[in-house]
């Protein structure tokens, strides 16, 4: 076999060899329980001034709460397109927006279910009242 030949025939089977090793990682969905809780108490405090303005309707400090989140890092229950929406949770000390969100699901007011993330959607934690 040719040298350049054996090279792209060994670089695909490598590719799809980590395909499938890192498919059901890739893919995996989250199960309304394999998220850790936090309790609201535990939330930091813009959190919590946050989730009360969920539930008032707020209004909001930025032009982006509210908006449909995707969950296209696919780490919260799969629901049907929006059905989540994401709020900024102020950090201080930061001119952005920063990385802190609550996410929640269903109706705007009442939600079913609310998730933190400090982390900016690396990780969640269902939020437990």
């Amino acid at each position: 076999m040719h040298r350049s030949a054996h090279f792209r025939h060994t670089a695909a089977g490598s590719l799809l060899a980590a395909a499938f090793l890192f498919a059901p990682i890739a893919f995996a969905r989250a199960a309304p329980d394999a998220l850790p809780d936090i309790a609201v108490a535990e939330l930091p405090r813009e959190g919590r001034e946050v989730l009360a303005l969920i539930r008032e309707g707020g209004p909001f400090r930025y032009d982006r709460d509210g908006v449909v989140f995707g969950n296209y890092e696919r780490l919260l229950p799969p629901e049907r397109k929006g059905y989540y929406h994401e709020y900024t949770v102020r950090t201080p000390g930061t001119k952005s927006r920063g990385a802190r969100r609550i996410i929640c699901g269903g109706p705007a007011q009442a939600p079913d279910a609310c998730f933190y993330t400090s982390d900016h959607y690396r990780s969640f934690k269902r939020i437990r009242e």
